[in-house]
């Protein structure tokens, strides 16, 4: 079935935070507390991982401002012994261009896809805008549209934010590919009949995998 269009998620899967716990002892450092980077990747993860399983997702965090800040300053509470106020201060960084950084491999993939005028598409479950991050490095010439649960009150697995991106792009299901990391938000696209690529962990500063998109694309 011929590939019309590839929606995309954001983090983890186009961009990830491969600063944070840098951040986080470099915070610690400024404000007179030593923190080891081991101990604080650790909770940071344990943080990461929490706030994907399904229970925390049903929260609705992804919906609203109030809530994802509510939500993941305590997911992140635990950080706080390392030096108090770096929760909100991470808060903000993970927000922000700051704290994120594409693969090395998705401007390629972007391109490739503008080439082959296929139109990437964004769906990500986030309450903030992500086109200034875009723009911070000079990606969002290349995504078609944003579809962000936060400006549409919806989150993936409820499927109308995938509805909502295939009528951006006119295209029907069975002619789009969702990619994503997360078997729960990402994966639903299946049930509104979208073939769905779903990404394993991937390594910090290493190429995420994203050409396997153009595989499909090219069959």
């Amino acid at each position: 079935m011929t590939v019309k269009a590839v929606l995309l998620d954001w983090g983890h899967t186009l961009f990830d935070t491969a600063g944070s716990v840098e951040f986080i002892v470099d915070y610690a450092a400024r404000h007179g507390s030593a923190a080891d980077a081991d101990e604080v990747r650790d909770v940071w993860d344990k943080a990461r991982r929490r706030s994907r399983i399904a229970e925390e997702l049903a929260l609705g965090r992804d919906k609203s401002s109030a809530v994802h800040h509510e939500r993941w300053t305590l997911l992140w509470s635990d950080l706080e012994r390392f030096a108090p106020g770096v929760v909100e201060a991470l808060y903000e960084f993970e927000t922000s261009a700051g704290g994120w950084s594409p693969y090395v491999d998705t401007r390629e993939v972007l391109i490739a896809l503008k080439a082959r005028e296929v139109p990437a598409v964004v769906v990500s479950d986030v309450p903030f805008d992500l086109r200034p991050i875009f723009a911070h490095y000079d990606l969002e010439h290349l995504i078609h549209t944003f579809v962000l649960s936060g400006e549409h009150g919806t989150i993936k697995p409820e499927l109308r934010l995938f509805g909502i991106a295939l009528e951006a792009v006119g295209v029907e299901p069975q002619h789009a590919l969702m990619v994503g990391d997360n078997h729960i938000n990402d994966g639903a696209a299946v049930d509104a009949g979208i073939r769905t690529l779903l990404l394993a962990p991937g390594r910090h500063r290493e190429p995420r995998g994203l050409w396997a998109i153009l595989d499909l694309v090219d069959a």
